[in-house]
């Protein structure tokens, strides 16, 4: 009804402004004329689809060299700063805390995560500015409507796809607190430039053990699928969260889709490295620096013939397989709650025993480590689902904590990705078990 009511406001409208109002010139109206494509039915979805998977290819396609080059300049530095403690008489176990745990995290952190995050916000900031993103929120609107959220969420899932806590805290736009709290309870499902790197990783992994391509094209569309799935359990959750805690009738808006404009450079480059490339990478560093000494710790600290990574993931070896991974995978993800491109590096860390964290020359050297260890291309497509869809990150809670002002919701922010992420594994595991294809 209040769709009815607006639409013949604004029907009025057009008739009261073509009675009084007389054009110059020719009436052509090229913004129309695009947004009769961009918005349309038959176009509009498409077009959104090709977009992310050019922009997921761009990323991928050109964050591998210098992703290559930061790793072996960071990490060659580790031999002066180890030469470096060696004149002072630092204590190996210092040494390793502070060098192989909190200096091999932070180098490992920046030479995977800049690369992406510096080709990936200047594009998504494109779009922005370029007035795409609203013609997104349009083409979406019905959609969660019916869902019983608010068309502004896909803003801020937008925001979400650079950094989780920054889509939290982007939720404050839409006014209604029932809304905005859907929002924020779902906005995990999108995922952040963090968890980026692991889904590139296992992409290819994925692809290489099933058909033998690691293509980058390959992989970029495998990302964007996921990315769509990411959003299509957004849209269910919400459609359950509105039906259950927190019942309503969706709020009605109004966007104006502003005039296509094209970008200022110096500018998009300004905004998208200094408050989101550089902040993003910030808060990253600031998290994983204690959280790879933590690690190291974890890693070195024998009980008996173990380590007490090795009796942790002794202990969650049974609910692992339950869900179609191991022990170690599901520790590594609960170790990586500081910082969710942790993952890999603390998996490699635990497959290896070598009490640091390694990287490895390609991704064909991570598959042969894997596949040893007993995975399978439903252990790599179960990795890439509980990504997507598990706890947030501690920063993320942290944020939501703050927005919500309540413990109870910070808590069912992080229960409700994890009940789902095991949900679809377990159902999946099962399935593919019981079909016999593993």
């Amino acid at each position: 009804m209040r769709d009815l009511i607006v639409a013949a406001i604004y029907d009025q409208t057009r008739l009261i402004t073509d009675q009084v109002v007389r054009r110059r010139g020719p009436a052509y109206d090229l913004d129309r004329k695009i947004d009769d494509v961009v918005t349309s039915k038959l176009f509009g979805y498409p077009l959104m689809l090709v977009l992310l998977g050019v922009i997921f290819w761009l990323t991928i396609s050109g964050a591998n060299y210098p992703s290559q080059l930061l790793s072996n300049l960071l990490f060659g530095f580790q031999d002066h700063l180890t030469a470096f403690c060696q004149r002072l008489n630092v204590p190996a176990w210092l040494h390793g805390v502070l060098i192989l745990g909190m200096y091999r995290c932070l180098a490992w952190v920046v030479s995977v995560m800049l690369p992406p995050m510096a080709i990936f916000f200047p594009l998504f900031t494109f779009l922005e500015d370029l007035g795409y993103l609203p013609r997104v929120a349009f083409n979406l609107d019905r959609l969660f409507k019916r869902a019983g959220a608010h068309g502004k969420q896909v803003l801020t899932m937008c925001m979400g796809f650079g950094c989780n806590a920054v889509g939290v805290t982007a939720c404050r736009i839409i006014e209604s607190p029932r809304e905005r709290l859907l929002a924020i309870l779902t906005n995990n499902f999108v995922p952040c430039n963090g968890r980026f790197p692991l889904l590139i990783t296992m992409a290819m992994v994925l692809l290489g053990a099933l058909v033998g391509n690691t293509s980058p094209f390959y992989a970029s569309l495998l990302v964007a699928g996921v990315v769509v799935l990411g959003i299509a359990v957004t849209l269910l959750v919400s459609w359950l969260l509105s039906r259950t805690l927190l019942k309503g009738v969706p709020s009605t808006f109004t966007l104006e889709l502003p005039s296509y404009r094209w970008p200022k450079i110096g500018s998009l480059l300004i905004r998208s490295v200094m408050d989101r490339t550089l902040f993003v990478l910030m808060r990253a560093v600031t998290v994983a620096a204690p959280a790879g000494a933590l690690i190291w710790l974890l890693a070195n600290i024998k009980a008996g013939d173990l380590s007490i990574i090795g009796h942790l993931a002794g202990w969650l070896q049974g609910f692992g397989h339950l869900i179609g991974l191991d022990g170690y995978i599901v520790l590594a993800f609960i170790l990586g709650l500081p910082a969710n491109e942790l993952v890999i590096p603390i998996l490699i860390m635990s497959y290896l025993a070598e009490g640091v964290m390694l990287e490895l020359d390609s991704i064909e050297a991570l598959r042969a480590l894997l596949v040893a260890n007993g995975w399978t291309w439903l252990t790599a497509l179960n990795m890439i689902l509980f990504s997507l869809l598990h706890f947030p990150c501690g920063t993320t809670l942290l944020t939501v904590r703050k927005e919500t002002q309540s413990t109870k919701w910070t808590v069912l922010a992080a229960l409700i990705p994890t009940g789902v992420a095991i949900l679809v594994c377990f159902l999946l595991t099962q399935l593919v078990r019981l079909a016999g294809l593993v």
